[in-house]
């Protein structure tokens, strides 16, 4: 009897304080949690016949070590890297090490708040960049990566 095909996974990745969505700052970031994003996510990537791995951490190093087992454990990655997007270069060093598409998320524009947040480390090694639409914004970066995975197939 053949093997069932493995499920792809994506690992969606989110760094310091988005463990507080719902409660820091509702006015910019929305009042959906952290866990809700994770739930809304697992379901959309499952209507494209993808699992999630959803991670969140206020810790660099432990953003990193989820990366580096990305490498072999996962298909794509969706990232909302929060502050450390505009200061660590560990995370880009990480992030290009990954042959898979990469997506980078923000629930906020970041374009329209303050000038430091203008830039990133991240989006120089992501595949694609999505900004300003609230907690939406993991849901387009799935049906993103789905459609990207679809596109690689053989």
């Amino acid at each position: 009897m053949p093997k069932p095909a493995k499920t792809l996974r994506i690992y969606v990745l989110n760094g310091p304080n988005l463990n507080l969505l719902g409660l820091r700052e509702p006015d910019i970031y929305g009042r959906t949690t952290l866990a809700d994003i994770g739930k809304m996510a697992a379901k959309r990537a499952k209507t494209h016949g993808l699992s999630t791995v959803f991670h969140q951490s206020n810790h660099e190093g432990e953003l990193v070590e989820w990366i580096q087992e990305a490498r072999t454990k996962a298909a794509a990655v969706i990232i909302n890297a929060g502050a450390y997007t505009h200061t660590s270069v560990a995370l880009h060093d990480a992030l290009r090490t990954l042959i898979c598409p990469v997506v980078e998320v923000h629930l906020s524009n970041t374009f329209a708040r303050e000038k430091f947040r203008h830039k990133s480390h991240i989006s120089p090694v992501a595949t694609g960049v999505i900004v300003g639409f609230g907690a939406e914004g993991y849901l387009l970066a799935v049906d993103a990566v789905a459609s990207l995975l679809k596109g690689a197939a053989p």
